[in-house]
């Protein structure tokens, strides 16, 4: 075989034995039979100082009995579990490793990557320098003494660890299943037209729960269904990495780990199989979206739509790399390994099948590819994938990559030019493979099963903290995506004052023009073209020879044969020149282009060399962006440090194309300048605009990713296309129009957080109350603890505090609805569990104009408007707040069970407040107040008679004083305390609008203002402003 001839060659076994298979079925064997003492372990350590091992590990407690030696034929190794040792062999152990360590070296992989040869190292070093060495029989001292029995037990420990999380997931998904089950469960307090107000018809449907506890805010949904045109229901991106090789010569060793992230080999080449098949047979009829002759260009490049490249050299990798499927949050789904030369659309193909198996029937989804333009086409032509998938299947670029692609591929599949894609931006693989980098030198020298455990492992681990950060990554969105893009594009659609429905009807004008056959010509044409230029160019040369050659002659005394050798010369220069004319009239292009009749020929050559040189320009520009943007991340710290090699590399590389990109700018330069001395008003064709020799200006130039326009201009020239203040209003507008689609999107992820945080918590109680779980009560109170956690995490200005106590109260009732036993079981728990989250105010993360949000809606989007928005009322949230809300919080008595506080919290009628009971009070928008928010701090201000007031509390009773007076013509309006700082700190004239508009102040003759004064001892001043005596 091919392994047994390259271990021959290497003179080295790569490949495993009968021994290797012998030992790895011994340990895969022995894991399941440690399950139930590593979990007593953890229960008996958990929270607790680390128990000192004895001399002598015995099942005796007191150690008093009398002892004996003898010699062992058989150890049970659940003992050393029981001490806290886990051995290196799976029989016959000579040494134990503490579990400690082994937990602590875990935790260090998943935040670095695996190095357990230079822990092996370190512990030799240590052990030397204290004394301690490790000899043979003969004395000798051992040269490696703990690399294999220590790498054994990191190995093995892991699977043990991945087998206890198995079998508690196994347990949790029959609770989960209940759950869903549940009638009080389902479609629970939620309302498809409120989070997102589109005209799809939604279908109930729940995705498969291995993607929901990937990711709850894109999975969580419980109704599907919207439009592919509107935006789809999930947003996925995948890529390929060629640096994640595994080397021949490493081999491979027996299979012990099944991935939870890949997708069988199998499955995939099954894929590769049909797609040959279908490719073989007739394409399909279509009528594209994008004319193929820009898809071919686009295809032409980029690498990764070439399959048949081969960017890894086969003979010494058998693994050439990993393909990625992510969801828009940047957590991996699925991974496919690349065992082919090139970046195949097999592996594209198989992951969207897969997630296609895990979705609803109805379920739509938009997937983000740098050449998403090239598999889009390839699925139209062929049926690689069945219809109905097709159908819920849209295709876009990823936002850096599109601005590489032909400007009417742009047009179709550029995210930020998409309907429904909010700023999803598909690049998040990019940020997935940065932190997959540590693995990559690690990966090459591995066996190959051990290759894909490091890379699921660390995918693992990488998902999970990614999990938990959903809440963050909401707010930083809301904030750097919404808040401040969303500010930009409405400051430059008030500059350019061109009504928003001009603005929109110019830019469905452009895409039907751009998107045309006819604006397309330009390929054909040129290829046709070709001999013509060329005969015409040496022409021209000839020309100017035969000038030359009659100046110099002319000077002086030439004989007659010299002239008639001119003459002759002349009149067969003549004669070629005509039939150029005449092979030019044959190829018929005014009757196939009619467009260019009567256009002259010079102008018409001038136009199309102008047009191939800006698609050159095109593309050295974007690759110098791309350099100076790895070196600016360099130097800000963004991403890896480049390393002086590269950096160098780097730096070469621009200094040696720059000059090349500046010289194709200058010459496009000085054919704008001929096509303006050439231009003849009347043909109708916009002259291209020359382009700024700066890099920097460069960058910014609007028109650097427009083709130049070649066909006539039927009457007036679109003003899209002449007018810079037109083009810069319609690219503010799509700006503005994503982020609002952006803002809906984040709603429907934030209620689908809420949700999935009350149903996971009722299957976590219920499998704590669960007879048959005894063994996994602790791990289970464990994780429960972890997972109550989140909540402070997921909070954000669209899930408040109180959303998701009204999700516990929810869980609770779930689970009495299930188990009908409202008895709570005793719980040995050492944590004392609270459900308080802490105030968004302490979050440093979020500014002042997101801390004072409403938390059920996201006001941010006021800025992309001007007015209230869509999302300034309450209606979109059908939680209700003015009920009771019954939470039951575990409370620690100071024994080791819990007892379980089961006050009902009062309703807003009533003017008992509760001490210690951790819960927030909604008041709903009335009289023109918005909804008032009293967290749980604030409202232990307020019972308390010499605590200081805060804003909230200022604020939020003003706003109870001013129902309770219930005067139908009340002649004053009460001011936040946060419009006065907002003026003095010249906040712009649209935030001022949005916050004070309610009041109808202007309507008032009575203006009431509390002013906070920050002296040695801050207090509240009333103003009362009495504008008919200006007092």
């Amino acid at each position: 075989s091919p392994g047994e001839a390259l271990s021959k060659a290497l003179k080295r076994r790569i490949w495993p034995d009968r021994s290797t298979q012998t030992l790895y079925n011994s340990w895969s064997t022995l894991i399941p039979t440690l399950v139930e003492a590593q979990l007593q372990y953890s229960a008996r350590t958990h929270g607790k100082p680390l128990e000192k091992i004895q001399k002598v590990i015995s099942a005796c407690s007191t150690l008093t009995c009398a002892s004996k030696r003898t010699s062992l034929v058989c150890l049970f190794l659940d003992l050393l579990i029981h001490h806290g040792l886990f051995p290196t062999a799976p029989s016959q152990p000579r040494m134990a490793v503490s579990l400690e360590l082994l937990s602590f070296y875990r935790a260090l992989f998943e935040r670095s990557c695996d190095a357990i040869n230079a822990l092996t190292y370190a512990l030799k070093t240590y052990y030397s320098r204290r004394g301690f060495r490790l000899t043979d029989s003969k004395g000798n001292e051992v040269r490696e003494p703990f690399r294999r029995g220590l790498g054994h037990a990191v190995q093995w420990y892991d699977i043990l660890q991945i087998e206890v999380e198995r079998q508690i997931e196994d347990l949790l998904e029959r609770y989960r299943d209940q759950v869903t089950r549940d009638p009080t469960s389902s479609h629970q307090s939620h309302d498809p037209s409120n989070s997102a107000p589109l005209p799809s018809v939604l279908h109930p449907g729940r995705c498969s729960s291995i993607l929901v506890q990937r990711c709850p805010a894109c999975f969580g949904g419980i109704f599907h269904g919207r439009l592919t045109e509107e935006g789809a229901d999930i947003h996925v991106a995948t890529d390929g990495n060629f640096h994640h090789r595994h080397r021949r010569s490493a081999g491979d060793c027996p299979h012990f780990y099944d991935p939870t992230y890949f997708l069988p080999k199998g499955f995939v080449d099954e894929v590769g199989c049909r797609i040959d098949t279908q490719r073989k047979r007739s394409p399909k009829a279509r009528n594209p979206l994008v004319p193929d002759e820009a898809i071919d260009l686009c295809e032409g490049a980029y690498e990764a739509a070439d399959g048949k490249k081969q960017k890894t050299a086969m003979d010494s990798f058998d693994d050439t790399g990993v393909m990625a499927l992510i969801c828009r949050h940047d957590i991996p789904l699925f991974f496919t390994n690349i065992d082919s030369p090139g970046e195949q659309q097999k592996y594209s193909i198989a992951l969207l099948q897969h997630l296609f198996l895990l979705l609803p029937p109805q379920a739509t989804v938009t997937l983000l590819y740098d050449v998403g333009c090239v598999l889009a086409r390839s699925l139209s032509k062929h049926e690689i994938l069945p219809e109905d998938v097709t159908n819920r299947l849209r295709f876009a670029t990823t936002a850096m990559h599109a601005y590489g692609h032909e400007w009417a591929c742009q047009l179709v599949y550029n995210p930020r030019m998409c309907v429904g894609l909010g700023l999803s931006d598909g690049e998040g693989t990019e940020r997935l493979w940065s932190r997959f980098v540590r693995l990559i030198g690690v990966e090459r020298s591995s066996s190959r099963q051990r290759r894909l455990w490091l890379l699921d492992r660390q995918a693992t681990a990488i998902g999970r903290e990614m999990r938990i950060d959903l809440g963050d990554w909401i707010k930083r969105r809301l904030r750097r995506g919404i808040k401040d893009q969303g500010a930009v594009a409405q400051e430059t659609l008030t500059k350019c004052q061109i009504p928003i429905e001009e603005l929109r009807s110019q830019w469905l004008h452009q895409q039907k023009s751009q998107l045309s056959i006819r604006a397309h010509a330009p390929a054909r044409l040129k290829k046709e073209l070709d001999i013509v230029l060329s005969l015409q160019a040496d022409l021209d040369i000839s020309h100017k020879a035969l000038q030359a050659a009659k100046s110099i002659l002319g000077k002086e005394s030439a004989s007659d044969d010299t002239i008639q050798a001119l003459e002759s010369l002349a009149s067969g220069h003549d004669r070629l020149i005509t039939k150029v004319e005449t092979l030019y009239a044959s190829l018929n292009i005014h009757d196939r282009f009619p467009e260019l009749q009567g256009i002259d020929l010079e102008f018409v050559r001038i136009l199309l060399t102008a047009r191939d040189l800006k698609m050159n320009i095109h593309k050295r520009a974007i690759a110098s962006f791309f350099e100076w943007d790895k070196l600016d991340r360099a130097v800000g710290g963004a991403q890896q440090a480049l390393g002086t090699k590269l950096h160098q590399q780097t730096r070469k590389a621009i200094a040696k194309r720059q000059p090349a990109l500046m010289t194709a700018i200058r010459k496009f330069n000085s054919y704008c300048e001929q096509l303006e001395s050439h231009y003849d008003i009347s043909s109708g064709i916009p002259l291209p605009s020359p382009l700024p020799t700066k890099l920097v200006d460069l960058r910014a130039d609007p028109t650097l990713m427009e083709d130049v326009w070649i066909t006539p201009s039927a009457g007036e020239v679109p003003r899209w296309l002449e007018d810079s203040e037109v083009r810069d209003g319609i690219r503010a507008l799509l700006k503005r129009d994503r982020c609002h689609e952006e803002q809906l999107r984040l709603r429907t992820e934030a209620d689908n957080l809420c949700r999935f945080f009350g149903a996971e918590l009722a299957a976590l109680e219920l499998a704590i109350r669960s007879s048959g779980s005894d063994h996994f009560t602790a791990a289970l109170q464990q994780r429960r603890s972890h997972f109550l956690q989140t909540q402070s995490r997921w909070t954000n200005p669209l899930a408040s505090s109180a959303q998701f106590a009204a999700q516990v109260n929810k869980a609770q009732q779930i689970v009495l609805g299930v188990s009908g036993d409202s008895q709570h079981p005793s719980i040995s728990s050492i944590h004392t569990i609270t459900l308080e989250s802490p105030d968004l105010e302490d979050d440093q993360t979020c500014t002042d104009e997101v801390l004072h949000v409403d938390s059920d809606q996201a006001a941010l989007a006021d800025l992309l408007e001007g007015d209230t928005g869509p999302l300034d009322h309450d209606d979109a949230d059908t939680t209700d707040f003015d009920h009771n809300v019954d939470v039951n919080f575990v409370q620690s008595d100071g024994s080791e069970n819990f007892l379980i506080d089961d006050y009902n919290v009062p309703a807003r009628e009533s003017n008992i407040v509760v001490p210690d009971t951790f819960t927030a009070r909604v008041r709903p928008p009335c009289n023109g107040f918005p909804h008032q928010i009293f967290e749980a701090k604030d409202i232990a201000i307020l019972c308390s008679p010499t605590a200081r007031l805060n804003d909230v509390c200022v604020n939020s009773c003003a706003a109870l004083l001013y129902s309770e007076l219930k005067i139908p013509n009340v002649s004053c309006a009460i001011l936040s305390t946060h419009d006065l700082p907002r003026i003095r700190y010249n906040a712009p004239d649209e935030v001022i609008w949005r916050q004070c508009s309610w009041t109808q102040y202007w309507e008032r003759d009575i203006w009431v203002l509390p002013i906070h004064r920050p002296s040695h001892v801050g207090h509240w001043v009333f103003c009362a402003i009495y504008l008919p005596s200006k007092e």
